[in-house]
């Protein structure tokens, strides 16, 4: 047959002409239930283009004649979420939180909001189990710079922490180093004091005159802020300096950096972005992860 078309005896079927190596491939049609299922998703994508938003443009995609889109389903099952929520969450608002507590489901529901509050905004900065890491607080212990009871708590959620808000947290320790407050000397023998605090061990007859030394350096010059004791105040937010519970570090190369340089963390202010229900349940949420002590 002209072109190479011939018929395969063994099928009784056209070829289509061509050959490679020896292999020619055969003319058969697709079989008609195939060809029925490639008209029925053509007939389907077309009624859904129709029905759904479904063909791009510049700035948004056709809208569709149902006028359906994710989004907007989406926002109706918040819509109807936040409207569940609605007697619970005026309750928590209305409720002082120091009585919450005594009501069981308010606090059941302070607990799994607060749960799921923490894990959309918080574990950014303090982790999915609230360790936190350097530069951001453990909130599982009962070290807290500016208190630990849940009014306190919910007041530093609210204002934050050197934030823009107007009744902000403020916090900052001192760049000794950097600012030429104090010579690399007495930086270091404060340093030695204030690891020796945390570390006993440490005071041992070779270095005793410096931690001594140490000691004078920072009654004269940290004492104001974290204390005579070292034991910090929460009015300024000063951390304890006798435990093994530091931000930064605790090591005595950071302790001499954190001297030098100076520390500001920071804490965004959340009054208005979250609700006063939500701060509460946050709140109580981070409280109970303290065992609620204060």
């Amino acid at each position: 047959m002209a072109d190479g078309v011939r018929i395969d005896q063994p099928t009784g079927t056209k070829t289509v002409g061509h050959e490679w190596d020896g292999i020619e491939e055969l003319d058969t049609p697709m079989p008609r239930w195939w060809l029925y299922i490639l008209y029925a998703t053509i007939v389907f994508a077309v009624v859904y283009c129709v029905l759904y938003p479904a063909l791009p443009g510049l700035n948004s995609a056709t809208p569709g004649t149902l006028g359906w889109s994710s989004h907007g389903q989406l926002e109706q099952e918040l819509a109807a979420d936040r409207q569940r929520k609605a007697p619970i969450m005026q309750a928590l608002a209305q409720t002082p939180i120091e009585a919450i507590s005594k009501n069981p489901a308010l606090q059941r529901a302070a607990e799994e909001g607060g749960h799921s509050a923490f894990s959309l905004h918080c574990v950014q900065c303090h982790g999915s189990g609230a360790a936190g890491g350097k530069g951001y607080p453990n909130l599982n212990d009962d070290d807290w710079l500016w208190g630990g009871d849940v009014q306190r708590i919910a007041e530093t959620i609210s204002v934050g922490v050197n934030s823009a808000n107007a009744g902000s947290r403020l916090a900052e320790m001192p760049r000794f180093g950097v600012d030429q407050m104090l010579p690399r000397d007495d930086i270091e023998t404060a340093a030695n004091y204030i690891f020796s605090l945390s570390n006993p061990d440490f005071s041992q007859a070779a270095n005793i005159e410096t931690i001594t030394a140490g000691r004078e350096v920072f009654l004269k010059n940290c004492a104001t802020c974290h204390g005579e004791d070292a034991r910090g105040k929460q009015d300024v937010g000063a951390p304890n300096l006798t435990d093994t519970r530091w931000i930064y570090g605790g090591d005595l190369e950071t302790i001499i950096t954190t001297i030098h340089g100076g520390r500001r963390g920071h804490m965004p202010t959340w009054d208005q972005r979250l609700t006063r229900a939500e701060i509460k349940i946050l709140a109580l949420y981070v409280h109970a992860l303290g065992d609620g002590d204060s």
